[in-house]
């Protein structure tokens, strides 16, 4: 049927299905495990996990600094975890939409500020004459990893910060490249 002269033939189809390519399916990166990036995230998620569980093992409840260093150690190990899975597994490229380059910086800047002040806390709050020895000992322990932990966080704004500004090359943000 041709319908009246002059009429446009239009098809309905859904836009845009053919011009976007079909994203990877998941699977483990090892590029990332062996970029900067990546062995970062794999020691904050080890040592944030020594921090909070060190804690977790003294009478934390018993001082309200340690609430904050244990918010801040678990906080930012369960977000570590999930972001190192999200890149292992190539989820990011899924999510093409999210700038994660910036989001990295946000979180490992932010993650670098909260633990400098759990740090300061833990080892402000240690006190060498508590009258459980093991307490002093974890509290210590865990300040020292705080510590670490913090630096960790630190590097990996530098590296992160790069990356976002296009001035070195990981494996997270190249692939992110290549495929947008």
């Amino acid at each position: 049927m041709a319908g009246p002269p002059g009429a446009v033939r239009t098809r309905s189809s859904s836009p845009g299905a053919a011009a976007l390519p079909a994203p990877p399916a998941a699977a483990l990166d090892g590029a990332f495990l062996r970029s900067p990036l990546g062995g970062l995230m794999g020691a904050q998620a080890v040592l944030g996990l020594l921090v909070w569980a060190l804690i977790a093992a003294t009478t934390y409840h018993l001082h309200p600094a340690y609430g904050w260093v244990m918010f801040v150690a678990i906080f930012f190990w369960i977000t570590t975890v999930i972001f190192f899975v999200i890149y292992l597994l190539q989820l990011h490229l899924k999510f093409y939409v999210i700038p994660w380059p910036l989001v990295l910086v946000i979180f490992n800047a932010t993650a670098t500020v909260l633990y400098i002040t759990a740090f300061v806390t833990c080892s402000a709050a240690v006190q060498p004459t508590s009258w459980r020895q093991w307490d002093y000992n974890r509290r210590a322990a865990a300040s020292f990893f705080a510590c670490l932990v913090m630096i960790a966080y630190g590097a990996s704004t530098f590296f992160s910060f790069r990356a976002w500004k296009g001035l070195g090359s990981n494996a997270a943000t190249s692939q992110v490249a290549n495929h947008a």
